[in-house]
């Protein structure tokens, strides 16, 4: 364990500096240490004169997924350390390039001395490239060279079709390999593995799960920092690479590799110590054994049960720290062991060092018991699954301390009384398509189809209703997309299969299961979804893509039955493809579906979209143009049913909350103009031509606030949100302002798939003094909890971390719905004041900070893309950062992005908690206090507020009788309430809701006049200047409104709009042409029931009938939405009032 008063050195001041430092500290996250590695390497070989160059290849996956992306954005330095880059088409031919650079040093055309070559991949991956890595181990790397095999594992299945951990595979493939358990340590190890490469003629793994790919560290650097040692052995051992696999010269391969190769690497861990005693003494009993991340979940856990150093050798606690698990250094196991009781081993997942530890102290005498995955008994004890829980663990230290030796602080532990997390909400925020993502509407199928997911975005479907994506039998590994059903069909009555499979999966090695297919004789149509893009791993283009005319040509040629294509953009995709090649638009694509199940054989339906991220990078530095319409919603005509949420799938849908209840809107600032929102059945729907951009308000600024106190030795945040809102920025700005400060720093961004729109959580430890600890918080140990979404920080799993006496909370009340809601509106919601009261429950209530960021950034900085930064503010300005104003804007301007308004936000949120916020003035109603007085509620209240602008708006509507017979009816049942004691009740609020809703219904009279009032106008202009352009699509026949089909009117058509409008005198009388549809008819018959149902519950309320009162009067929340829509909505509604008079009768 570190002192943490240890002085730090001064940090480098620029972000470019992580690679640029030759010596002192700088920010690294795991990632960049492994670019910033070669460089170290590079320099290293030229300080020792030799002539060395460094290729890296691999394929991209979570917890990795950024490396390529790092390495291509550094490739001016790459080139400066004379370093190759060439991403692979997968995982195998990397590989095999990796061999192909080792052997190129013993050609007598060789370039350069030796190649530094470096392997990237995920566990899968690792699995998939098995059979190249094990011919490459055995060919082996030269002396002045080295292979590393960087190797991401992912054990929670974050961002992976199964959970992962790669030693089992590592030591089946006879690679030495190191296990990091930090940024720092990825630095160091990978030095020492690339010496031990050299030395022993091996390739060497490095085992980077998420924990350290995904963290970031405040880390030491200089020339002399790892120096190796050469092994200490009786003879000088060079290896020579060969590939001649084949006779003698493969048997002597195989000699050396399990022979002398081994024994140096061995050797190597054991001059170097690279497996050492952390700490002992002459009165342990208990020895802990851990590698890697799982070293620092040690200490965490002990630091959770109060043991500082000092304590170790009272409690009896021995530590060995492993960071070469294999091959395995039995000597030092078998001293760390001598006088031990008890060993027990920490790690994730199966019993790999387990079984080490145990293998190396068979025979000895006095051998201490070794637990792990089981105690003594046979019952588990460290989770075998997952990753290693911190919290858990220490359950685990503890018991094991008071069973040996009744310590106090281990009982004491136990004992202790921790606060309860809130049990799971029914709600989670799980990761969704981005907004305008082509899997929106790609991943669509006839109903019942049976479907194979895969990897890629589109695999997220296999989370969604199956009404939409089918009945997706589930996924497999990459490019065994479809296979599963060559086994399937024989045994099941379905005749027909759907195979989603992305085309970067494509190019990687699903083409491979396309053929299989056609070899079977399947009946199957591949989805195949061509993007160019791979974005679920950060947006790289397609390696090794094609065409769509060479993709057409080549399925064609291996077999394919048929081939056709469905576009957002059937021109453009009808010029890159052959005219064999059938294209529609996709609004057909359910369509096409069906048409290629009546073909024979394999069919292939290409859908041509680009990814919708990627497109907005484009547009944003000006490789694309950005159309000139948006999309909007007219919130006088929106009926709040979501169907434009339902048609585009879309996450930029969101609700909107208004006097009139609770309507959608279009975010703009989160919109990717895929317009497929605008196939909503609502009449609301309007795209806009910008106007003339109003004059902005001048930006907030903290001149003049004082700074709060900030005397932290030691600061704890956990900050979450939602993927891709900048919820890892904020921590990476938190993060470089306290490493300007001279703070050691730790953070951990769990982010995986989430990144996608889910729960992205990021925990930072800043102090001032370099403790070896877990970056990820456990229980009750956070000080500042930082929410950007209040669903995702009232989330039982994060909540853990904070405690009721130490834990303050900064959270945004802005609400965000989650992809199942805006498909489903129908889908359960959770109050806001429950999540607010989750999270005041397990923090300081009394000194919490909620706020609307995203309302306050949208109206002071124009754009709520901002808010979190906001939030930032308001927790500084609370004084729980324990970081300096300067420091922090530093960070910003860093980042440089949007920097002034990004600093506009920081002080924006300063002012928010500084400054206490002056009311919004209530807006005037129009109502008058006649037809209000008629309604008999209390002046200023709650009641009055829902009624007041709704009489309005049935007088502007309906005219002054539809008014007033809607304010003495409900006049009468809030009476009837205030009779059992409730003045403003819920039957009264029921009644204020329900029966305007049905007396205000949207004919086209009604769509007409709110299309063209000024309150439409000025909604418009605030949104998009003065002078934007409206054009109206609507359904002009009943037909038209059954198929959804819509024209776009511009402002040429105002004419007939108020035409239509002035018609409303016609409204119900014999006369009216639109009066007479089944719709319509419907809408009055309804609203007629609802009434004559209301006098009936009037005159028989009460007690016991108040609850069944309330529910029917509520009843008609169901029926809402235009046409076909609608329709369904008051079936839906007569649906539940059966049920409810069945129940009555019952």
């Amino acid at each position: 364990m570190s002192d943490p008063t240890a002085p730090l050195p001064a940090p480098a001041p620029a972000l470019g500096d992580r690679y640029r430092v030759g010596s002192g500290r700088v920010l690294l996250s795991g990632v960049q240490a492994v670019v910033r590695l070669l460089g170290d390497q590079a320099a290293a070989d030229a300080g020792r004169g030799l002539d060395t160059a460094g290729f890296v290849t691999g394929y991209p996956g979570s917890p990795l997924a950024g490396l390529d992306l790092e390495l291509a954005r550094s490739s001016e330095r790459l080139a400066s350390w004379r370093v190759v880059h060439r991403p692979a088409l997968n995982e195998e031919l990397a590989a095999t390039a990796v061999a192909g650079s080792q052997l190129a040093t013993i050609r007598p055309d060789r370039t350069v001395e030796g190649v530094v070559a470096l392997w990237y991949g995920k566990a899968p991956g690792l699995d998939r490239a098995s059979d190249a890595l094990r011919h490459g181990n055995l060919m082996g790397a030269g002396p002045v060279g080295g292979v590393l095999v960087v190797v991401g594992d992912d054990p929670q299945a974050k961002s992976s079709s199964v959970p992962s951990s790669s030693e089992p595979s590592l030591f089946a493939l006879a690679l030495p390999f190191l296990s990091p358990a930090d940024p720092q340590e990825v630095l160091d190890l990978g030095r020492h593995g690339i010496a031990l490469s050299r030395a022993s003629g091996l390739w060497v793994g490095l085992r980077l799960p998420a924990t350290v790919a995904d963290s970031t560290q405040s880390v030491e650097v200089g020339p002399d920092r790892v120096v190796p040692v050469e092994p200490d052995l009786p003879g000088a051992y060079g290896h020579r690479v060969s590939a001649q696999l084949l006779g003698a010269t493969l048997i002597e391969l195989e000699r050396s590799l399990y022979g002398t190769r081994l024994e140096v690497a061995q050797r190597y861990g054991v001059d170097n110590g690279l497996n050492r005693v952390t700490h002992a003494s002459s009165n342990d009993t208990l020895g802990v054994v851990a590698a890697g991340p799982a070293h620092l979940s040690v200490l965490s856990a002990l630091r959770r049960i109060g043991y500082r150093e000092p304590d170790l050798a009272r409690a009896g606690v021995r530590l060995l720290k492993v960071s070469m698990p294999y091959p395995m250094d039995e000597g030092v196991v078998r001293d760390f062991a001598r006088g031990l009781d008890e060993v027990l081993v920490v790690e994730d997942k199966r019993p790999f060092l387990e079984t080490l530890v145990k293998a190396a102290l068979v025979g000895e005498p006095a051998a201490p018991r070794v637990l792990g995955k089981r105690d003594e008994a046979g019952r588990p004890l460290v989770a075998a699954i997952g990753e290693v829980d911190v919290d858990a663990l220490a359950e685990v230290i503890a018991s094991r301390l008071v069973a040996r030796r009744n310590d106090a602080l281990a009982a004491a532990y136990r004992a202790a009384r921790r606060p309860p997390v809130p049990a799971a909400l029914p709600v989670v925020r799980g990761a969704y398509f981005c907004s305008g993502c082509p899997h929106n509407t790609s991943v669509r199928v006839p109903e019942g189809t049976c479907v194979g997911s895969g990897s890629g975005c589109h695999g997220l479907a296999i989370q969604m209703d199956p009404r939409r994506v089918g009945d997706v039998v589930g996924r497999f590994q990459m490019g065994g997309e479809g296979a599963m059903w060559n086994g399937m069909a024989p045994f099941v009555a379905t005749t027909h299969f759907v195979q989603n499979l992305g085309d970067g999966t494509y190019a990687h090695s699903g083409s491979l299961a396309v053929r299989a297919a056609v070899a079977a004789g399947a009946h199957i149509t591949f989805k195949l979804l061509v993007n160019g893009t791979v974005a679920m791993t950060g947006g790289q283009p397609v390696n090794g893509g094609r065409s769509l005319a060479e993709l057409a040509t080549s399925l064609r040629a291996e077999g394919v039955s048929r081939v056709m294509a469905t576009s957002d953009d059937p021109r453009r995709t009808r010029r890159a493809l052959p005219p064999w090649v059938e294209v529609w638009p996709r609004e057909r694509l359910v369509e096409a579906q069906r048409r290629l199940a009546e073909v024979p054989g394999v069919t292939v339906l290409l859908h041509d979209q680009g990814c919708a991220v990627e497109l907005r990078r484009r547009r944003r530095r000006g490789l694309a143009a950005t159309p000139e319409r948006r999309v909007h919603v007219n919130t006088l005509v929106c009926e709040g049913c979501g169907d434009c949420g339902v048609a585009s799938n879309c996450l930029s849908v969101r609700p909107l909350e208004t006097a009139l209840g609770t309507k959608r809107q279009i975010h703009q600032e989160s919109c990717n103009l895929d317009y497929s929102c605008l196939a909503g059945r609502c009449p609301a729907l309007v795209s806009v031509r910008a106007g003339r951009p109003r004059a902005g308000a001048r930006l907030p600024d903290d001149a003049g606030l004082r700074e709060p106190a900030t005397s932290r030795a030691t600061t704890t945040v956990r900050v979450t949100g939602i993927g891709g809102t900048g919820v890892v920025t904020v921590a990476q700005v938190i993060a470089w302002a306290a490493h300007l400060e001279g703070r050691s720093v730790r953070v951990l961004d769990q982010t995986g798939i989430a990144q996608k729109g889910g729960a992205v959580v990021s925990d930072l430890r800043l102090s001032d003094g370099d403790e070896a600890l877990s970056p990820r918080l456990g229980e009750g140990e956070c000080d500042l909890y930082l929410g950007g979404d209040p669903l995702v920080a009232a989330t039982s799993a994060y909540l853990g971390v904070t405690d009721p006496a130490r834990t303050l909370a900064v959270v945004s009340t802005s609400v965000v719905p989650t992809g199942r809601q805006v498909a489903d509106p129908a889908f359960a919601e959770v109050a806001a004041e429950e999540l607010r009261a989750r999270v005041d429950a397990r923090t300081r209530r009394a000194e919490n900070v909620w706020l609307d960021a995203a309302a306050l950034s949208r109206a002071r900085l124009g754009e709520d893309t901002f808010a979190n930064v906001v939030l930032l503010g308001a927790a500084f300005q609370r004084g729980a950062l324990g970081l300096g104003a300067a420091s922090l804007r530093a960070a910003i301007e860093a980042n440089g992005v949007e920097v002034e308004r990004n600093l506009a936000a920081f002080a924006l949120g300063r002012r928010v908690v500084a400054e206490r916020p002056v009311p919004l003035a209530p807006r005037p109603s129009g109502a008058p206090d006649e037809l209000l007085g008629l309604v008999g509620a209390a002046p200023g209240g709650d009641l009055e507020a829902l009624v007041a602008p709704r009489v309005a708006e049935l007088r502007d509507s309906r005219g002054a009788g539809a008014a007033r017979r809607y304010a003495e009816l409900l006049g009468r049942a809030r009476a009837a309430e205030a009779a059992l004691g409730d003045p403003e009740g819920p039957f009264a609020r029921a009644v204020a809701e329900q029966l305007f809703r049905l007396m205000a219904y949207k004919d086209e009279y009604e769509v007409a006049r709110l299309l063209l009032s000024p309150a439409a106008r000025a909604e418009v202009a605030a949104a998009f200047g003065d002078g934007a352009v409206s054009t109206f699509h609507l359904s002009l026949t009943e037909r038209q409104r059954a198929t959804g089909v819509k024209h776009a009117l511009g402002p040429g058509s105002r004419g007939v709009l108020r035409a239509v409008r002035a018609g409303r005198r016609l409204r119900e009388t014999r006369l009216d042409p639109f009066g007479r549809s089944a719709l319509r008819r419907e809408e009055r018959r309804v609203r007629d029931e609802y009434v004559a149902t209301l006098e009936d519950l009037i005159a028989t309320l009460a007690p016991d009938t108040h609850e069944r009162a309330v529910e029917l009067a509520a009843a008609p929340a169901l029926v809402r939405g235009f046409g076909p829509v609608k329709a369904a909505s008051i079936v839906a509604y007569e649906a539940r009032r059966a049920e409810w008079a069945e129940r009555v009768r019952a």
